[in-house]
C-alpha cells in the first residue's frame, strides 16, 4: 500500500482576495513566523510568500527587500543597509566621527528615539527577538562595514564598532548615565569618534 501523503495547500497566485490591506497584513504575519522560526539569514522572501499564500513578487512590491520587511516588523528607527554605505563613502580618516555623529544626531529626533528605545527594550533579553535582531545587525550593519575594510579581521573590527555604538545608546538613552546623557553631540563625537576610528583602521 503506498504511503499516504498529506496534501499541501497550493499557493495562490496573483493579488489575493481580501484586498491590499489584508494581503499586507498576512505577509507581515507570515514574515514574523518565518523570521522567528528560521532567523534572519534562514528566512527567504519566497518562503514568506508561500506562508502568506501570495506570489513572491507581491512581497517585494509591498516591502522591497528582506531588510525592509524586517524593519517593518520590528519598527526599526534606522536603516543600516541604506545608511552605512553612505557613511563609509568619504575620507577614510573620519569614518569614526561620521558614524558616531550620524547615530547621535539621528537619535535626537523624538520619533526615532521613541521607536529606538522601544526596540531595544523589546529585543534585549528576549529569546526570540534578540537572535533575530543580532542576525539583522550582523548582516546589514557589521557585514556591510566589514565589506569595506581591506583587512583580515574586518568582521571583528566591525563587531567592536557595533558594541561601542550599542553601549553608547544604552548608556545615554536607556540607563541615562550622567553626565553621558547630558553631553553634547559634538563632545561625544570628539571623544568616541577616535575609538571607533581606531577599531576600523588601526
Amino acid at each position: 500500500m503506498p504511503e499516504y501523503v498529506v496534501p499541501t495547500a497550493k499557493r495562490r497566485r496573483g493579488r489575493p482576495r481580501g484586498g491590499a490591506s489584508d494581503a499586507r497584513e498576512r505577509i507581515l504575519t507570515a514574515a514574523a513566523e518565518e523570521f522567528g522560526e528560521l532567523g534572519y539569514d534562514g528566512a527567504t522572501m519566497r518562503g514568506i510568500a508561500a506562508r502568506a499564500g501570495v506570489d513572491a513578487a507581491l512581497v517585494h512590491h509591498y516591502f522591497g527587500t528582506k531588510a525592509d520587511l524586517l524593519t517593518e516588523i520590528v519598527d526599526a528607527p534606522v536603516r543600516p543597509d541604506i545608511d552605512v554605505p553612505r557613511l563609509l563613502d568619504g575620507p577614510r580618516d573620519a569614518i569614526g566621527e561620521r558614524i558616531v555623529r550620524y547615530v547621535l544626531e539621528t537619535w535626537q529626533d523624538a520619533d526615532v528615539q521613541k521607536r529606538g528605545l522601544a526596540l531595544l527594550r523589546a529585543t534585549l533579553g528576549n529569546r526570540l527577538t534578540t537572535p533575530l535582531l543580532a542576525a539583522f545587525l550582523s548582516r546589514e550593519l557589521i557585514g556591510r562595514i566589514a565589506d569595506q575594510l581591506d583587512v583580515p579581521d574586518a568582521e571583528l573590527r566591525a563587531s567592536l564598532v557595533a558594541t561601542q555604538i550599542a553601549g553608547l545608546l544604552l548608556g545615554r538613552y536607556v540607563l541615562k548615565l550622567k553626565p553621558l546623557a547630558g553631553a553634547s553631540v559634538d563632545e561625544l563625537v570628539a571623544r568616541i569618534g577616535p575609538t571607533v576610528q581606531r577599531y576600523l583602521t588601526e
